[in-house]
């Protein structure tokens, strides 16, 4: 049975579970959502079983893969899935997207499933380095090689009861979807910046540019912070909260540069 898995990542931890799976599902593509980004037509996925990958922010979907759900034609297709890694709570944007689903086809989500993986969103906490880390994803990938098994016998599992993230979404989400556009202004840049241009390969929703060899950012930010996270001399930083200086720096193991580039449709 054909599979196609959209996915949305800043750090790796989405296209990682993705790949997971892919590998136990054998014939499965996987297809980046910020490589559609521009499109305005109806996304008609040529595959029986559908699935969506993200990470959660603010206890939702990325503002990126909403928009791109929103899109999305699921009248041909058998089985629909959605997967969301977080480092906290968020099956409230499981919710959410099962609820842009069904408004769109009047059915939502056939399985839905949500993988801790190491916390990395640096103005909120120090990201998980170490033993703590390596322990988390491999947790994760025995997680990741059940759901594979229950997606490929196509077996429903809604998403769960979540009422403590979904308070949470409902405080917080809403002013994060409005705003996060321009969280742009928010990053920074050091003398330490090389002007290697790492930032902008890596920017999913392709909002750096550089200008007399420093990055700066334009007004589609989706706050993935892959900018943050890739910078090899951490001269990006983060000016809200807590600040990210010195809150450490993180990538899934097997995210590389070129693979953000892919992720960009390059």
């Amino acid at each position: 049975m054909k599979t196609v898995i959209y996915y949305f990542t800043g750090t790796g931890n989405s296209l990682a579970a993705a790949r997971k799976i892919a590998e136990t599902l054998g014939d499965c593509d996987l297809v980046s959502i910020a490589s559609l980004k521009n499109t305005t037509e109806e996304i008609v996925p040529q595959a029986d079983r559908i699935g969506i990958a993200c990470p959660v922010y603010d206890c939702g979907v990325p503002v990126m893969v909403a928009e791109f759900a929103e899109h999305l034609d699921l009248r041909r297709a058998g089985y629909i899935f959605g997967l969301v890694t977080m480092g906290g709570i968020g099956v409230s944007a499981l919710h959410q997207l099962n609820g842009i689903l069904k408004k769109r086809h009047r059915r939502g989500l056939d399985a839905a499933f949500a993988i801790k993986m190491p916390g990395n969103f640096s103005p909120l906490q120090r990201v998980q380095v170490g033993q703590k880390c390596d322990e988390v994803l491999t947790s994760a990938d025995k997680e990741l090689e059940e759901i594979a098994r229950v997606i490929d016998d196509c077996i429903d599992n809604p998403p769960g009861f979540a009422p403590f993230s979904t308070m949470i979404k409902a405080l917080t989400y809403g002013s994060f979807s409005k705003n996060v556009r321009d969280s742009g202004r928010k990053f920074s840049v050091s003398d330490a910046c090389t002007g290697c241009g790492t930032c902008e390969q890596v920017c999913p929703a392709g909002n750096i540019t550089l200008v007399d060899g420093k990055p700066v950012w334009d007004h589609h930010c989706e706050l993935c912070c892959a900018c943050l996270h890739f910078c090899p001399v951490e001269a990006i930083q983060f000016d809200i909260m807590f600040g990210t200086e010195g809150r450490g720096r993180y990538r899934h193991p097997v995210l590389e540069v070129a693979d953000m580039q892919i992720q960009q449709g390059k």
